[in-house]
């Protein structure tokens, strides 16, 4: 390394040693628009140990705006004819997918992106070996919901979307991971993978290591290599993925949280949202689905829905309004349920993601042709916000701070 980036290196290592514990080790924000972006802003370190300097290129693990990413993939089948959004979801995925207290009432792709389905996340969501079925979540009474039946009642739920993976996979015979490729990343000219498949050699050499609140090290500490296994291993410690079969292990790459990218291509897809599906002369969604995107599918009107992260208790509610995997934001009523992320009113849709002391987000403004992409990792999950409920630091990413 050359004796001044070393020198700067050392710097940014200084710095996040010696910030408070609120304080990121990195982040980075990139603001948009229809044409290209407006404004880019990276700080810290994407890899303390390395004194590395985070950039808006560098990838990192973005939780569950993976969701909305994957939900694209979703409605290019949807227009393509190879699934269906309001049909028995069951058909799809080859076997009966029902609520055991109401097994009559079919479940639909509108409701697992909705999460209107009645699953829970008690049984678990990603911790299916290689090689295993995930009707061993699925077929727990835990993973249900018997209170509500299906499509009356929005609990935030990460594993309807291996079940999303699952449908995707067995409608057209490819793994999901390639799929996802094949349909939003590679047209897109975006160099990001789920668990890292697909990535480059040199994105994966820029991983943003993601620390906890403490700036422990929880997840992608790479050092520089490709993964040894990109998915949850076979009970036996293997790691063969000639054994995947199509819709049978939705959870393998991660679809409700894995993907892993920059922010800059989180700006690209943000992009090709607001200029209706295509950019850059791709054209990857027709402007129906965009439109798809941009409507609620459940509003909180008080009673009929959990309007938090079940599994964050220093999360308030800010699951106000929510359509197919878009929270859509200044829905709320500004008590109980506070979702006015940017402290304008003004509605926008986009997701949030928060995982191993990493907070995300992508959100746009379609009417004014503007949006935003960020991320910070080394930072709590709170309610800390002066305007919402989402953290401060979410706030100041949503923000030119």
């Amino acid at each position: 390394m050359p004796p001044i980036r070393r020198l700067a290196a050392l710097s940014l290592l200084l710095a996040a040693s010696c910030a408070g514990a609120s304080e990121p080790v990195g982040r980075v924000r990139v603001a948009f628009d229809r044409a290209g972006e407006t404004a880019v802003r990276a700080e810290g370190l994407a890899d303390v140990a390395a004194g590395r300097a985070l950039t808006a290129d560098d990838p990192a693990r973005v939780a569950s705006v993976s969701k909305l990413v994957t939900t694209i993939g979703v409605l290019r089948l949807v227009e393509a004819g190879k699934l269906d959004l309001d049909a028995d979801v069951s058909t799809a995925l080859g076997f009966p997918l029902r609520n055991p207290a109401f097994p009559d009432v079919p479940i639909t792709l509108r409701m697992l992106l909705s999460h209107t389905s009645s699953l829970t996340d008690a049984a678990g969501y990603w911790n299916v070996p290689l090689g295993q079925d995930i009707g061993i979540i699925t077929g727990n009474p835990q993973a249900w919901d018997t209170q509500h039946a299906p499509g009356t009642f929005f609990r935030y739920t990460n594993l309807n979307f291996p079940l999303v993976a699952q449908a995707m996979e067995r409608v057209t015979g490819e793994r999901f991971d390639r799929l996802m490729r094949r349909l939003v990343l590679f047209p897109l000219g975006i160099d990001a993978g789920f668990n890292w498949s697909g990535s480059s050699e040199a994105a994966m050499a820029r991983a943003v290591v993601l620390y906890d609140d403490k700036r422990q090290p929880q997840k992608d500490d790479l050092h520089g290599r490709r993964p040894a296994c990109l998915v949850i291993a076979a009970t036996d410690g293997s790691c063969d993925l000639s054994r995947w079969q199509p819709g049978r292990n939705g959870t393998l790459f991660s679809p409700q949280g894995g993907l892993r990218i920059s922010a800059r291509g989180l700006a690209r897809i943000g992009r090709m949202l607001l200029n209706d599906g295509e950019l850059d002369g791709v054209r990857l969604l027709g402007p129906a689905s965009v439109a798809l995107l941009d409507t609620p599918v459940w509003r909180y009107d008080g009673s009929n829905g959990v309007i938090g992260e079940e599994d964050e208790p220093n999360r308030g509610g800010f699951f106000c309004a929510y359509g197919l995997a878009t929270q859509q934001l200044a829905q709320g009523d500004g008590k109980r349920c506070r979702d006015d992320l940017f402290g304008d009113g003004r509605p926008r849709i986009g997701h949030s993601g928060n995982a191993y002391g990493l907070l995300s987000g992508l959100w746009i403004d379609r009417a004014a042709g503007t949006g935003v992409a960020y991320f910070a990792t080394g930072v709590a999950n709170d309610s800390s916000g002066a305007r919402s409920n989402f953290s401060a630091i979410e706030e100041q990413g949503a923000s030119d701070r």
